[in-house]
């Protein structure tokens, strides 16, 4: 018998109120008898309380509560709409680590949870999930506590809730998260049974996500750093296709190797600003967890690539010895240009959540002044080795270098407190490097099929292989246990095929597995979608408007089908028809070929992908736009002819069309249903040079034009070549 699961057992149960704000806002004084109502097996979170109860105005007006479970750090918050615009059900957003309970206040527009959960009908559920956890100590607390113990206790306390508000039957249940709260979601209601009736994860990884698709991407981006511009051409419209043309043979190997584990192609556009993401709060948990691998094997054993390096590894590695000079406090750091202050709107994104784990306690420097200049080099991360001084034989992890400073990543405080000016120090990326064909030495069980070019042709691995597999460590310390595919209850499924940190496959990966327990039945419960031109982030622009699209249309909508589905029995899209070959997900190019619910878009310039013209010659774009059948309407269509203007500023991917970076109106030619429409349109250049247009578009399942919610996205581009 599975533990924590949640079932009908009625426990004498103590509820404790603040009730505050009551009195003023006129509202009945929720009943004490909710504790005998409250129904759970989990014993630490026995005793449920309410601090805040109050109604709020703004946008939105819903009644707040506030509160946790005694004896513990969990702390939730519910948002419920009137009574007159409730249809009994909640959506819960499961944060992609455990962090803060009013992480989803203050948003707008597609952005706002709360918004768009009370106005389709439901209250909001958001928890602290029992509080932030280390990342470099994965197994530091039980990991099931933040994996799904917290939100299932708040989803069972919140019906009791719910049902004396609005006097009603059971509510409808469903949860939501992207990246570590997708783990957390599908973990949810693979180790729980009556809590959730449904679930939307999104961006999900697999049990070999991490730290793999990240040491992968830093080798090829340390190895191709000078090729990515001749790399992105050619798979730009227009371009020759060939992504391999001029690379030398260590070259080609690592995009190949980068391609087959994953990694999507056209999403290089993006690395001059994608950094290592959140690599950089794994990194000291990876080396505490298999430090044999670099302090001995890897610099020194044949079979791992230090032991016989490229010029190319050696040329990157730096040792350099110094002093402390001075520490650098975040203001400062700020005010040189060493970093950015974190916007509170990123914490609990999917993108950048792991932004606000680890870190430096307030009054702690975040970076140091050194004796010596750095060398002036591509630095991707490192350590500072504590020669002399308190801390000596220790080290801080560093994740930049810019002439005499160093930017410190997660440290430890008390290592910190112990470093003053004149302690001799070492800036080395050794461990850095090696971390980045960790990989290779990783390989799993043939069902990962990325992992397949680490074999020779009797199916063995090629390179020597880590004792343990790091992969499953990590992802049970973020979902508490390792995704099976066995939940009872409805899934839909989302995956972005442009994810650069859970790549596409991965969908596939865990759609397999509930294809093994559900076979041919797997349609009456699960869905995987597929956005095309996606990242991993939430928000809506995420990189280049031009050329990548948000999914938060989509993800609103897969809420939308799931309730309906759960509710009413009306089954949502079709899952993407898509194939998996060498690493990469390809899915057709008609939309009702390819289904799911988003439009697909092609435009044509002058009849192709690729016209040359002269200044002042007017070139003919042409564009047909098709929605999946019985899926909506486009509401909205706009171009950018001459690519982004200098200061982009903030782009709401809703109301795209309003902005400067589309500046132009699409005239649209629907056909009956409006599912399909067709574009035609000239433009002139006044300047020689090489354009991508774009056209981008949404559609709507019901042809609204003006919520900001459910507007699915897509785009396509041309080049245009000026003389």
């Amino acid at each position: 018998m599975r533990s924590h699961l949640f079932r009908n057992v009625f426990l004498c149960l103590s509820v404790v109120y603040a009730n505050l704000g009551q009195a003023q806002n006129n509202l009945p004084q929720l009943s004490s008898e909710l504790a005998k109502q409250f129904t759970t097996q989990d014993t630490l979170f026995k005793e449920p309380y309410v601090d805040v109860d109050e109604w709020r105005e703004g946008s939105f007006r819903h009644r707040y509560v506030h509160g946790g479970f005694k004896g513990t750090n969990a702390r939730f918050s519910f948002y419920f709409p009137p009574k007159e615009k409730y249809q009994g059900r909640f959506f819960q957003y499961i944060t992609p680590f455990p962090d803060n309970e009013n992480l989803s206040q203050g948003a707008s527009g597609e952005e706002d949870k709360i918004g768009f959960a009370i106005t389709h009908g439901a209250y909001f559920i958001e928890t602290n999930g029992g509080g932030r956890v280390d990342l470099a100590k994965p197994e530091s607390k039980d990991p099931t506590i933040g994996a799904y113990r917290v939100n299932a206790a708040t989803a069972q306390f919140s019906r009791v809730v719910a049902q004396q508000i609005y006097s009603s039957r059971r509510p409808y249940g469903y949860a939501f998260g992207g990246s570590g709260g997708a783990y957390r979601t599908v973990g949810s209601i693979e180790n729980t049974e009556g809590v959730w009736d449904g679930v939307v994860p999104y961006v999900l990884g697999s049990p070999m996500s991490i730290p793999n698709v990240f040491t992968v991407r830093m080798h090829a981006m340390r190895v191709l750093k000078d090729k990515f511009p001749q790399i992105i051409d050619a798979l730009e419209p227009g371009g020759s296709g060939d992504m391999y043309a001029g690379l030398n043979a260590e070259e080609k190997e690592a995009l190949q190797e980068v391609t087959r584990l994953g990694f999507p192609p056209h999403a290089w556009f993006g690395y001059k600003n994608m950094g290592i993401h959140g690599f950089l709060v794994l990194y000291q948990g990876v080396v505490g967890a298999d430090q044999k691998y670099f302090n001995e094997d890897f610099w020194k054993v044949p079979g791992y690539l230090g032991a016989n390096p490229p010029a190319s590894l050696l040329k990157a590695r730096i040792q350099q010895p110094s002093k402390i000079k001075a520490g650098i406090s975040s203001d400062q750091a700020v005010g040189l240009g060493l970093s950015k202050p974190m916007s509170p709107t990123e914490r609990g994104t999917a993108d950048a959540a792991w932004k606000a784990i680890g870190g430096v306690e307030g009054g702690m420097p975040v970076a140091f002044q050194l004796a010596d200049v750095l060398p002036d080099m591509d630095f991707l991360g490192g350590d500072l080795l504590i020669r002399s001084g308190a801390a000596a034989g220790k080290s801080l992890q560093i994740t930049k270098i810019a002439g005499d400073k160093v930017v410190l990543g997660p440290v430890d405080t008390a290592i910190l407190t112990q470093i003053k000016p004149g302690d001799e120090v070492q800036v080395d990326n050794s461990n850095f490097l090696a971390v980045q064909t960790y990989h290779r030495h990783q390989v799993p069980s043939k069902e990962y099929h990325g992992y397949d070019q680490f074999r020779d042709k009797d199916g063995n691995p090629m390179y020597p292989q880590r004792p343990m597999l790091l992969g499953p460590l990590f992802t049970r310390g973020a979902a508490g246990v390792l995704p099976t595919g066995k939940f009872k209850g409805k899934m839909i499924l989302l995956s972005s095929l442009w994810d650069r940190e859970a790549f596409a496959w991965q969908a596939d990966w865990y759609r397999s597995r509930v294809k093994e327990h559900l076979g041919d039945r797997i349609d009456e419960n699960f869905r995987l979608w597929y956005t095309d031109h996606a990242l991993h982030g939430d928000i809506s622009i995420e990189d280049d408007p031009t050329r990548t699209v948000g999914y938060l249309g989509v993800l609103q909508q897969a809420l939308i089908d799931l309730s309906t589905w759960v509710e009413k029995g009306i089954a949502p899209a079709a899952t993407t028809s898509y194939k998996v070959v060498d690493g990469q997900v390809v899915v057709p190019q008609a939309a009702d070929e390819r289904k799911g619910i988003q439009p697909v878009v092609t435009v044509k310039a002058n009849g192709g992908k690729r016209a040359q013209v002269k200044v002042g010659q007017p070139v003919t774009f042409t564009a047909s736009v098709e929605v999946p059948e019985n899926r909506g309407k486009v509401v909205a269509a706009a171009w950018n002819f001459e690519g982004l203007p200098e200061d982009v500023g903030k782009l709401s991917g809703w109301d795209f069309e309003k902005s400067g970076v589309f500046p132009v109106a699409a005239k649209v030619t629907p056909d009956k249903t409006g599912s399909h429409v067709t574009v035609k349109t000239t433009y002139t250049f006044s300047k020689p040079g090489t354009y991508f247009p774009t056209l981008r578009v949404a559609a709507q399942r019901e042809g609204d034009t003006k919520t900001p919610y459910t507007r699915i996205q897509n785009l396509d581009r041309v080049r245009v070549v000026v003389e």
